[in-house]
This record gives C-alpha cells, structure tokens and sequence, in this order.
C-alpha cells in the first residue's frame, strides 16, 4: 500500500510563493459624469448598467462601453 501524497510547502524565500494580489476595482460612472476615452476622446456618461458597461456620448457618436472600462478615465 502507497502513502497518501502529501503536497509540497513551498520554502518561504521561493518565487512562486507569490501572495494573490485582487485585481483592481471597477471603477463606478453615474449619468452625467465626464469621462476621456483613449480612442474616442472626451464625453459625457449618458447611461449606467451597474458593474456591466456604460453609454457615453462623445458629441459626434454614442458608444457603449463595457466594464472594466479599460480605456476610459472618469474625470
């Protein structure tokens, strides 16, 4: 009969002992803020689907924008 494996602790100085880092929070729009997108340039936040995406308009076009709004800044 085998012994059960036991799993390895990795050694306190190892590079794969990396803690978990959470990633970063989604930041929050609500109708009306102003917001700068690296495409679409400055806009206004017409519209919010809670932590799904958000409808700006840049004044030439209207552009749903989904979360976590990675080109898009709240100014």
């Amino acid at each position: 009969m085998r012994p059960k494996a036991v799993p390895r602790r990795p050694l306190p100085n190892s590079p794969f002992n990396v803690p978990d880092v959470p990633p970063p929070a989604v930041e929050q729009f609500v109708a009306g803020d102003r917001a700068s997108h690296d495409k679409y340039g400055l806009g206004r936040v017409i519209a919010v689907e809670q932590d799904v995406a958000v409808l700006v308009d840049f004044g030439t076009e209207t552009y749903r924008i989904a979360a976590p709004y990675a080109k898009l800044v709240k100014l």
